[in-house]
């Protein structure tokens, strides 16, 4: 690592090894407070076996933290690890006020990554069930298991990533959010339109 100027680049390669959704951030100290501006991303490395499915999103949560005059945020503010906002994709609410629309009866693949900096993610779609769970490169749940289960949330750790799959059988609205619900009300929260 080495920091990079204003107009400078850096190019990494990599070769894609393991199945998952990684994050990748910045690491130049102080890197809470690079992580927490924004300076992460996703790269989503399909498992080799991975059926089509008709539809994919994929959601990363992370942590706002505004500084004085919405700057920088403090260091004390950032090891306090009460952020002002909890987002998906890096805006609050964004899905609650553009819904994502799908059709009833058709699968659905939700990767998640939580990006933290400081806060888990609990992300849960009310009213809906998950057949198929995937976290941190290994299946946790798939379709036909033999005790014929389901799940409702895929818990995150920040840094962690995986996703879900389900079908929604009837037409509506379903509040896509993270569980922990004073995080919901700080923004990670939206919406998935079943249409007929």
């Amino acid at each position: 690592m080495r920091p990079i100027p204003p107009g400078g680049e850096l190019t990494y390669q990599f070769q894609a090894e393991h199945a998952g959704i990684w994050l990748y951030h910045c690491e130049t100290a102080p890197m809470i407070q690079h992580v927490a501006m924004g300076m992460y991303g996703a790269v989503i490395i399909d498992p080799p076996t991975l059926d089509p499915v008709a539809a994919s999103e994929v959601f990363v949560q992370s942590e706002f933290y505004l500084g004085p005059n919405g700057g920088v945020p403090t260091m004390s503010q950032l090891l306090a690890a009460n952020p002002n906002l909890v987002v998906f994709n890096g805006y609050a609410n964004q899905y609650r006020d553009a819904p994502i629309h799908v059709r009833v009866g058709q699968r659905i693949r939700l990767w998640v990554l939580d990006a933290g900096p400081n806060e888990p993610s609990a992300f849960h779609v009310v009213g809906a069930q998950f057949d198929t769970v995937f976290k941190e490169g290994a299946y946790q749940l798939v379709p036909g298991n033999a005790a014929d289960g389901a799940a409702q949330e895929l818990d995150l750790q920040p840094g962690e990533g995986g996703f879900v799959e389900l079908t929604l059988t009837q037409p509506g609205t379903y509040t896509l959010t993270t569980h922990r619900l004073a995080d919901a009300e700080r923004g990670a929260m939206g919406s998935l339109i079943a249409d007929p």
